[in-house]
């Protein structure tokens, strides 16, 4: 039986969950605090921490050779900073009444209550299983962690067939899609939205499609997955939709992660609309006064639209940690929000996008106008000049800039770090035309793709009135 709170003699922090965020706020309130005033406990229930799960399709890929590539800090390498961190070790209840958690040894199936003087949850998402026939048959994989990558790569090894179908086009099943062909599958991707990249307009997400098909794979948009069927063997053959079945060796979901909440749900913390913890700007979780929240389990404040958004991304979860983690070792910072920047790539081209979509415009009751142009990410006349297509979203009576997506070739990308600088600081799209950029030709044209395109928003912004 763990000590109770009141034979201790130092202060306990407990840690649930041991990637990004939670390890981020342990590794900062040990900064803040020794060992002899703090102690910290950390629970994993997989086998690594302190990894990029971003990374696991470039290691599937074989562009990044190596799992321990994507680890940047080890368990050892935690423990030996003061850290008592349990590995292989699931949190199965948060007590909040009585303040203490109680875990299980995945390997014994031991368990035990550990009392907190303060808690951190950081028990990330979990990937999105359709409930399908067969969707829990060998051979159909989530991508989330690194054991999940692990398992991945094992099932291509042990496979004999070439034939690999991802279900979903988000970031993940667009980054899968491209790492099995680089591993020679033929590859099929089922999405049941218009084209991929749902996180795009369907105008920008048709270019992202070209560029796949460009690469051999086989695009299905508007199709629903009904099933997936089974051979005699048990194991997944084919995904099927109403209108046709498409064969598969191998099978990767896509569709996207939830906030892995219940734990927390089951302790009565408050939830948001997209069932991830509510905090406020310290990363407290909302009416509790011990209880802080980080990563991928959490919503977040837009600033652009001024609702909460779930936003899982390693940016966002690396921040929360800093945040919690200065916060609970007595110090003091806070996370303002997000304007919901990202950027992916296929093959060469690049994608990217912040702010606000047509559609996020629309149902936040904004007005809006959209322009799109064509640009390149150099100067024309300079080798290496590749085409570029910027759309962005202004606020109709104000020239507010809304949202910006970038498709490109190489250099298109990271120029949407631009807009999500303008979008955090609410600028105008005319006070955006201004802005100083840097200028060579083996950078950019003289008037950068970014200000070409605020220059046609101011100009659609006044032919309404402004």
């Amino acid at each position: 039986m763990s000590m109770s709170r009141t034979s201790r003699t130092k202060e306990r922090l407990v840690v649930i969950g041991g990637d990004a965020a939670g390890m981020s706020a342990a590794s900062q309130a040990r900064r803040l605090k020794g060992p002899d005033a703090l102690e910290i406990v950390a629970f994993e229930r997989g086998h690594f921490t302190s990894y990029s799960a971003c990374g696991i399709p470039y290691w599937v890929g074989g562009d990044v050779a190596e799992r321990e590539q994507l680890i940047a800090r080890t368990p050892e390498e935690h423990r030996a900073r003061d850290i008592d961190l349990r590995i292989r070790t699931e949190v199965m209840e948060i007590d909040v009444e009585g303040a203490r958690v109680r875990s299980r040894d995945l390997a014994s199936g031991a368990e035990s209550w550990t009392p907190y003087d303060k808690l951190v949850i950081a028990t990330g998402a979990r990937p999105i299983r359709p409930q399908l026939p067969g969707v829990d048959a060998p051979g159909v994989h989530g991508v989330q962690t690194l054991d999940d990558g692990q398992a991945l790569l094992d099932t291509l090894a042990a496979t004999q067939g070439r034939r690999a179908v991802v279900v979903g086009a988000g970031y993940i099943g667009v980054e899968m899609a491209e790492a099995l062909i680089k591993r020679g599958y033929e590859v099929t991707v089922v999405n049941r939205s218009k084209e991929p990249m749902a996180t795009l307009d369907p105008d920008m997400g048709a270019l992202v499609h070209k560029a796949m098909e460009g690469l051999g794979i086989t695009m299905v948009n508007d199709a629903e997955v009904t099933e997936l069927p089974t051979g005699d063997d048990g194991r997944v053959r084919a995904v099927a939709t109403a209108d046709a079945e498409y064969p598969a060796d191998v099978v990767v979901l896509g569709v996207g992660v939830r906030p892995e909440t219940t734990l927390a749900k089951a302790a009565g913390l408050p939830l948001g609309e997209h069932h991830g913890l509510l905090t406020d700007l310290s990363m407290r979780v909302r009416g509790h006064e011990n209880i802080w929240a980080g990563g991928d389990c959490v919503e977040v404040l837009d600033l652009v639209s001024g609702s909460e958004r779930h936003i899982p991304l390693g940016t966002h979860a690396n921040k929360h940690g800093q945040v919690v983690g200065a916060n609970v070792g007595g110090g003091y910072a806070t996370f303002p929000g997000v304007v919901g920047t990202a950027v992916s790539k296929v093959c060469d081209l690049e994608i990217a996008r912040t702010g606000l979509r047509e559609k996020d415009a629309r149902r936040v009751g904004l007005q809006f106008e959209a322009v799109t142009v064509e640009s390149t990410s150099r100067a024309g006349y300079y080798p290496g000049a590749d085409p570029m297509t910027v759309k962005m979203l202004a606020e109709r009576r104000t020239g507010r800039l809304l949202g910006v997506q970038i498709v490109g070739g190489e250099g298109a990308g990271k120029r949407v770090d631009i807009a999500a600088v303008a979008l955090t600081a609410g600028m105008t799209v005319e006070q955006m035309t201004a802005l100083d950029l840097g200028y060579a030709p083996p950078f950019s044209p003289v008037w950068d793709p970014i200000l070409v395109a605020a220059r046609k928003a101011v100009a659609a912004v006044r032919a309404h009135g402004v």
